[in-house]
């Protein structure tokens, strides 16, 4: 029993006190040489290219979202990303941004058109399209996804970003990828058991 409790103790002391968080503003800290260091606050340690970060903003209560129910022919809700907050779809929608230079891109068009002509099948999976085509205006969803160029996202109920794709994709294609994510696959098991 003495030789199980004193394995233990030597496992926790080998552990030591949250290795893997960071030290404490102001602590003392060993580098690899072995002088002893202090750390600065965070907010003093400077980035590697401040310029490509984004803004620091405020945080702000999203605004409540907009009426994303399916357009009457069947296809999904189309918005504009200048409109409409990433935060505003957290646990409802499935936001597939689509970002273009410009809004005369021919992936853009054919994209966007496609997804119009054949949407059905993405409107029972919950998806909204967020369009953003004008990088000037520097939308919160260009802050956060960093696109560029042409560029497809698709981002799940959870906020997080499942795929990126530099090309076109069908709708079939994106029904197809949805119906592989964790999150999906949870909604079709209760749906099946529902019934």
């Amino acid at each position: 029993m003495k030789l199980k409790f004193m394995i233990f103790v030597m496992a926790l002391a080998a552990m030591g006190p949250a290795r893997d968080a960071p030290p404490p503003d102001g602590a003392a800290v060993r580098t690899p040489d072995g002088a002893a260091a202090t750390t600065r606050p965070r907010d003093t340690v400077p980035q590697r290219n401040p310029a490509r970060l984004p803004p620091v903003a405020q945080r702000v209560e999203p605004d409540p979202l907009p009426d994303a129910s399916p357009l009457d022919d069947g296809s999904p809700q189309v918005l504009d990303a200048a409109t409409v907050n990433p935060d505003q779809f957290l646990w409802t929608a499935r936001p597939v941004v689509i970002f273009a230079d410009t809004a005369d891109d021919p992936a853009f068009v054919d994209q966007v058109a496609s997804l119009r002509r054949d949407g059905r099948a993405l409107v029972s999976r919950d998806v909204v399209l967020v369009l953003d085509s004008d990088p000037s205006a520097n939308s919160a969803w260009r802050q956060q996804l960093r696109p560029q160029g042409f560029s497809l996202v698709l981002i799940d109920k959870d906020g997080q970003v499942k795929i990126r794709r530099p090309v076109p994709w069908d709708a079939r294609e994106i029904g197809r990828a949805i119906d592989r994510l964790p999150l999906r696959r949870q909604e079709i098991g209760r749906g099946s058991v529902m019934r």
